[in-house]
């Protein structure tokens, strides 16, 4: 079986022997036929908002805005919607001021480079963007999140006349969906904020789990905090693994994200059938740059292979492991297992940075073996996160039969985050 895959800014062509291959669990987003252009898609989402007045209505007579908008870690086609949105809103109100905020979370500052990578140098020339930091910015205090932690927001999305955010639907490993209400949870939060929702307790929670919303302790905090922030309306956009764009919804926060969630599960809801040895990718670059980040493609995997089996990770982590606290938490354990105990004595406001995923890693180097493929950054540090290292494809292929013998079944997820596999 010879096929490629996502690598950070190409793909990689690889090798599975017939014998062992079992098949691919790959979304229908490969075969989706998208009715009209990028461009054509979105404007037709904002002439039919969900549940909302039209942009152009809520603008009128507004003198300041925000639009959230998603940093560089987000595949989010912003050259395409963003001067839309855009032109929309001064055809309505030439006057408003409008600021870009980017919803970093607790990831690091967006640099200018990413800016123009993902506007255009036309936009970041002209237009007033702001870059979050969960650490350094003043917040509002907006009370408590129903799981008891405190809900602070960036200042300058709360103090305005009109909130809205762009973004990408697309499954997420504990938050159910990407989209909608994560632009302000964690988009804009507080890192006080950001790590009482992602506790231990709410990650351990079997409803903390990709593509489930329905009693998501986790998503139940970002509905509150985006109803306390009055995030009005959104533009969120589903693409294919060519990162364009083939379905859009926008309108109301809360009704025009489940419709686009909707959308989503059917489209990426794959059968399992599990296997000893399963291959995954986080669908290139950007979400490919770092192990924080190729964690989610690891879960995809997790759901697909049998108990003690070999997930092996194609990514091309050009940012290396991409959180100083992350790495350090699971290098310095003892072993993964002892890691997860001790995740689960820690109470909710005392949750560690980047604790949420080391737990989740830790949760599947405890009945997996990983095997991580690259030749973008250094092997001792995945080697010391306790994962196994491979320079090529070959090599990891040939790592997991020593492994799980010569006669193991192997499966492909081609882009482990498109895929809801149940």
């Amino acid at each position: 079986m010879q096929t490629t895959i996502p690598y950070h800014k190409t793909h990689l062509p690889i090798e599975i022997p017939d014998e062992n291959f079992v098949g691919s669990l790959v979304s229908n987003s490969e075969n989706f036929k998208a009715a009209g252009t990028e461009r054509e898609i979105v404007e037709r989402a904002l002439d039919n908002p969900i549940g909302s007045k039209s942009l152009e209505e809520l603008v009128r007579g507004k003198k300041r805005m925000v639009i959230i908008s998603s940093d560089h870690t987000r595949p989010v086609p912003s050259r395409v919607t963003m001067p839309i949105i855009l032109r929309r809103i001064r055809q309505a109100n030439p006057e408003i001021k409008i600021t870009i905020l980017i919803a970093t979370g607790f990831h690091r500052p967006t640099t200018r480079q990413e800016l123009i990578d993902r506007y255009g140098e036309e936009i970041v020339a002209n237009e007033n963007i702001v870059v979050h930091r969960s650490h350094d910015d003043e917040m509002a205090d907006l009370g408590t999140l129903p799981s008891g932690g405190k809900l602070l927001l960036n200042k300058i999305a709360v103090d305005t006349d009109f909130l809205m955010a762009e973004g990408f639907i697309e499954a997420h490993f504990f938050a159910g969906f990407s989209g909608g209400r994560k632009s302000i949870l964690p988009g804009i939060a507080s890192a006080t904020t950001v790590m009482a929702n992602h506790c231990s307790e709410f990650i351990a929670s079997p409803c903390a789990q990709t593509g489930i919303l329905e009693n998501n302790p986790i998503h139940k905090d970002m509905l509150y905090a985006a109803a306390q922030a009055k995030l009005a309306f959104i533009l969120n956009v589903v693409i294919d693994a060519k990162k364009q764009v083939i379905a859009a919804f926008a309108g109301d926060s809360e009704k025009a994200h489940v419709k686009g969630c909707e959308f989503v599960l059917n489209m990426s809801q794959v059968k399992k059938n599990p296997t000893d040895i399963v291959i995954t990718t986080n669908g290139g670059y950007p979400l490919d740059q770092n192990i924080y980040q190729s964690v989610k493609g690891m879960t995809a995997a997790e759901a697909n292979c049998k108990s003690g089996g070999v997930i092996i990770m194609v990514a091309g982590l050009s940012d290396g492991h991409g959180g100083e606290s992350f790495c350090k938490m699971v290098s310095e354990a003892e072993t993964p297992q002892k890691l997860l105990e001790e995740f689960s004595r820690i109470p909710r406001n005392e949750t560690k940075p980047d604790q949420w995923e080391a737990q989740i890693l830790c949760r599947i180097l405890s009945n997996y073996k990983v095997i991580v493929v690259t030749d973008m950054c250094d092997p001792e540090m995945i080697r010391k996160m306790h994962m196994e290292h491979a320079k090529t494809f070959d090599e990891a292929l040939a790592r997991a039969f020593e492994l799980k013998g010569r006669n193991a079944t192997v499966s492909l997820i081609p882009d482990g985050v498109s895929v809801i596999v149940r």
